[in-house]
């Protein structure tokens, strides 16, 4: 039989209150040094791109040296992004408005194309417009940066980040999407079959069913009944919406396919210009280079002849004074 219970000294209590407040310090710290952690993976990214391998193996042995192992190995397989990629980080980074208002036109898109109302199409080619217009501000934004930092933003470049801004739109509304502000490859847009995940799953669930349920579909199962005449008519206008709503996306990626076409002419016939500058300005170099020997020549035969003078001027007043 177990004797009474005794009651807890002050000596315990206050060792229960140190371990408790050591592991409250302990779980702050290692909150504080994983958010520094992300901090500095997030410094890697902003960096230009020359210094990107050897900061990101800097701080790879930092965090072993720490005895942080496993971040370091996470650290040490982070690729070198390609030119573009690192165009699209400092548009995420140095750009925040304009690019929020990108993924704001994503989301925007699924939502008005998940919609029932009648307004369906008007609204999926607002936010459709929205997109276009984000991303020629902000491929402008990315030619910029590519020239101050000494990169070459090429047609095919500019087509690249375009093309990934374009697939991070369209992640927007998913779970998928790549880490912003990290990318360490060109990002492709989901398939035109992503078009499918926009139908509601319960209703996707139910043709899956059906289509498993020996071949007969709702619609031949509706019979003569009216409610399922009118799920036949339901499911008949939801196609057409559907279908009303990929031609609008096609027309718009049609649209921005032409865009992106105009302007890698209108780059191409910049670049012919600017080839016909050159050109223009070596020949004036070259002719104001001539010109000038041509001048120093001139110079030199004036010294010459004042020279020349000077001993006549010399000779004649020597005669002078002889005479």
């Amino acid at each position: 039989m177990s004797g009474p219970v005794q009651p807890i000294g002050e000596s315990y209590q206050t060792r229960l209150i140190d371990e408790a407040a050591k592991a409250v310090r302990d779980w702050t710290n290692m909150s504080k040094s994983k958010d520094k952690s992300d901090d500095n993976v997030d410094a890697l990214f902003k960096l230009p791109l020359t210094e990107f391998t050897n900061a990101r193996n800097a701080l790879a042995a930092q965090l072993k040296k720490n005895g942080r192992g496993d971040e370091a190995a996470d650290v040490k397989v982070l690729g070198k992004p390609p030119v573009s990629a690192w165009a699209v980080n400092q548009l995420y980074w140095n750009h925040r408005e304009a690019f929020d208002k990108l993924i704001e036109s994503g989301e925007r898109f699924h939502k008005a194309q998940s919609a029932r109302s009648g307004a369906k199409v008007a609204e999926m080619r607002v936010a459709l417009d929205a997109r276009r217009e984000s991303l020629k501000k902000l491929s402008d934004f990315a030619a910029q940066a590519l020239r101050e930092a000494g990169h070459n933003p090429s047609p095919d470049t500019i087509h690249r980040i375009t093309t990934t801004l374009e697939g991070i739109s369209a992640y927007a509304s998913r779970g998928d999407g790549p880490h912003l502000g990290r990318l360490t490859h060109d990002v492709d847009p989901p398939g035109f079959e992503s078009f499918g995940s926009f139908v509601p799953v319960k209703q996707k669930t139910e043709d899956r069913k059906q289509e498993k349920g020996g071949g007969r579909s709702r619609r031949q199962e509706a019979g003569t009944t009216q409610r399922g005449r009118d799920e036949v008519r339901k499911s008949e206008e939801a196609d057409k919406e559907k279908v009303a709503a990929a031609k609008a996306a096609l027309q718009a990626a049609k649209k921005s396919l032409m865009e992106a076409q105009a302007r890698v002419r209108s780059l191409e016939a910049a670049k012919t210009r600017a080839h016909a500058d050159l050109s223009q300005a070596e020949e004036r170099v070259k002719e104001i280079t001539k010109r000038a020997r041509s001048v120093e020549e001139d110079l030199k035969n004036g010294w010459r002849e004042v020279k020349d003078a000077e001993r006549l001027v010399e000779k004649a007043s020597g005669d002078l004074e002889r005479a």
